[in-house]
């Protein structure tokens, strides 16, 4: 593997109604694990930024930042508390194409996870959230690929014992590369 490739990998760990999550990066300061958001009994919702990111090649979302390894921007955190001090000082501001893929991220973790509920009769139809999946304006085929990747999760999930942990890998090595301070 060149210079220029970098490896990231996301541990989701399955808790008492929660979830924690660590992320394992080649690059870049080591990070402490932390609680996850919105627990979800079959796809919590950082699984589903990591799946959505995936499927539309989202590079600056979630993931993709924490790929770069060149920054903290608050949502993970420094391991080292002496790296998290001067990282929470050195803290910049997301680039506005990192800013619309964030949004684009939230809006498709929230609207796949609810319309493959519906999918799945794991919820009832509603026009008004999630709508339909014509209604979306994406992709029937990568909503398709979504569910199904959603389908494989949550059965692996719904089986796990608490205590023990999902780990994932980030598919895109090079990150979004070095992003400019403003």
């Amino acid at each position: 593997m060149g210079d220029d490739q970098r490896l990231m990998e996301i541990t989701f760990t399955k808790l008492a109604g929660r979830y924690d999550i660590a992320v394992h990066r080649d690059v870049g300061h080591a990070l402490a694990p932390r609680n996850g958001p919105g627990f979800h009994d079959a796809v919590p919702h950082d699984v589903a930024h990591l799946i959505v990111e995936t499927e539309w090649g989202i590079r600056g979302g979630v993931y993709g930042r924490l790929a770069a390894a060149d920054g903290d921007d608050g949502m993970f955190w420094a391991a080292d508390p002496a790296v998290k001090r001067k990282a929470t000082k050195n803290r910049r501001t997301p680039t506005e194409s990192e800013s619309a893929d964030m949004a684009k991220s939230e809006r498709l973790a929230s609207l796949t996870v609810a319309l493959w509920e519906v999918a799945r009769g794991r919820r009832r139809p509603d026009p008004a959230w999630p709508g339909t999946e014509a209604a979306s304006g994406e992709s029937p085929e990568l909503l398709q690929k979504v569910y199904d990747r959603y389908d494989d999760f949550s059965r692996t999930w719904s089986s796990l014992p608490a205590g023990r942990s999902v780990t994932m890998p980030w598919p895109f090595p090079e990150g979004v590369g070095t992003r400019a301070r403003r």
